[in-house]
């Protein structure tokens, strides 16, 4: 396994639309070695999930686990979960506000409208299917990360640029009110 350099915003892969990846080639060793870079890469860079196009691989593959993650500690744990080829389906009309950041953008942060009810059909790393519904901000994370494979950023969705902020200004004026806020959205829609 190796931790990968992680592209940021003005990279072209990054705005590439991720091709599908063959169902032949997930057993590849290739393949497989790509899954281990990614997860290696994301738990090195504290991440909630990291999309392949952001390491340089413009390929239909994200990571995604929340383990008392000190970069977002409001957010829900979720599993270490392999998405190939992954295709979200928004279930209902209802949204929330939520503040997000990114690998890709280094410290910046601004507040993106998701979709609160999401199910997510994809493949696992060993091509079996995996269906996941997701509500809340686990739902605004897969969001975020399949908006990776779409040549998508969340600087592209922020609502209102005046809520961006960089990270110490974050934490300095907004990050107890988030707290607060991300806690109701926590409540109201659980893990």
């Amino acid at each position: 396994m190796t931790v990968r350099k992680i592209l940021h915003l003005g990279h072209p892969t990054l705005r590439t639309l991720a091709k599908e990846v063959p169902h032949e080639e997930i057993a590849s060793l290739e393949f497989q070695t790509l899954v281990d870079d990614l997860i290696e890469t994301m738990r090195a860079a504290n991440g909630a999930g990291l999309a392949a196009p952001q390491i340089g691989e413009p390929v239909r593959l994200c990571a995604l686990e929340v383990n008392k993650n000190p970069r977002y500690p409001y957010k829900p744990d979720i599993p270490l979960t392999i998405l190939v080829n992954p295709v979200i389906e928004v279930i209902g009309d209802e949204v929330f506000q939520n503040y997000e950041g990114c690998l890709s953008v280094p410290n910046l942060r601004g507040m993106v409208a998701r979709a609160a009810h999401i199910r997510v059909s994809a493949l696992d790393r060993h091509g079996k299917e995996l269906v996941i519904e997701a509500k809340g901000i686990t739902a605004g994370t897969y969001q975020h990360e399949v908006d990776h494979l779409d040549a998508m950023l969340f600087v592209d969705r922020v609502v209102d640029s005046h809520t961006f902020a960089t990270w110490e200004q974050f934490d300095a004026f907004h990050k107890e009110k988030w707290l607060v806020s991300a806690a109701k959205i926590v409540d109201r829609f659980g893990s």
